[in-house]
């Protein structure tokens, strides 16, 4: 019971955030979100917002590391956490829930978010609606979150690059989207393989059909680390192929949750362990992990 006493002090505190006219850019954040998990982790620091998924790689679930800069999405943003030097707030919620209350947001004058404690912790979204009148019209939600004790806060940090084989650049998105969901259809699993030559390719096999999409020119990232150290990409043949071999289902929920081209998509491969996939837009930055079946 202490920790649950200990997360009720984050809501003495307090978090109050106001985005005149930007509920339609967060919601896209929100829908992309949604559609990769169905309870996550939001994190609340002064300068950031983060959206977890912190499923154990190791048991075949995915992960997620979603980051959003604040005052991109925020005109006004004030937040007290549980003392200074933890000035942060950890909710678990159902994005889904989120997603449904901005989708109201649309065409709202403002959108205020803040977090509540009357009956049991809450994040009440108050939107301000355009009228005719001169009184305003206020939609609000009420939307249930747990409140994560401090002690267990350390579950929930950024997942470390994998130290991959090969790094690429995704195709087009769209395009990749239209592949993936026709293989579905065929086959549970998807095999995704990439050189240092640019070249991906996306196979799926089974006892009646094997298909495979190719992609060339797509070009590899020039990592560079931070202590000089060179990855096991280092002078691997650029044309040898890692591989791994990933539930579609992961893959295709990530595709769809896109809204718009990210203005850069990679992958990175470790041959038969895991794909680690990072989407980057102007202020969010998206990383997936997906674990590879044997």
């Amino acid at each position: 019971m202490a920790g649950h006493a200990e997360g009720r002090q984050c809501l003495a505190k307090r978090l109050a955030s106001t985005f005149p006219g930007k509920g339609e850019r967060k919601g896209g954040v929100i829908n992309t979100i949604s559609k990769l998990t169905k309870t996550c982790t939001l994190r609340l620091t002064v300068c950031k917002l983060y959206f977890i998924l912190s499923d154990k790689v190791a048991n075949g679930g995915a992960s997620m590391w979603c980051e959003l800069c604040q005052g991109n999405f925020f005109d006004e943003f004030q937040m007290e956490g549980v003392a200074a030097e933890h000035n942060e707030i950890y909710l678990e919620l159902v994005p889904e829930n989120l997603s449904r209350a901005l989708k109201t947001a649309h065409s709202a004058k403002a959108v205020k978010i803040k977090l509540t404690n009357k009956h049991c912790p809450c994040l009440r979204v108050a939107v301000e609606l355009p009228s005719l009148s001169s009184s305003s019209r206020i939609v609000t939600h009420d939307i249930p979150v747990g409140v994560i004790p401090r002690r267990i806060w350390n579950d929930f940090r950024e997942p470390t690059m994998p130290d991959f084989d090969v790094s690429i650049y995704l195709p087009v998105l769209k395009i990749m989207k239209s592949v993936v969901e026709r293989m579905k259809n065929l086959s549970n699993f998807i095999v995704i393989e990439a050189n240092l030559s640019g070249e991906m390719n996306l196979k799926i096999e089974t006892d009646l059909v094997s298909v495979t999409t190719h992609f060339k020119d797509l070009g590899n990232p020039p990592w560079a680390s931070e202590d000089g150290c060179q990855s096991s990409a280092q002078g691997r043949n650029l044309e040898s192929m890692a591989e791994a071999r990933i539930d579609i289902k992961k893959l295709q929920q990530l595709l769809a949750g896109q809204q718009v081209n990210p203005t850069k998509a990679l992958c990175n491969i470790v041959s038969k362990r895991i794909v680690h996939f990072i989407l980057l837009h102007e202020d969010v930055s998206l990383q997936y992990f997906i674990p590879a079946l044997a």
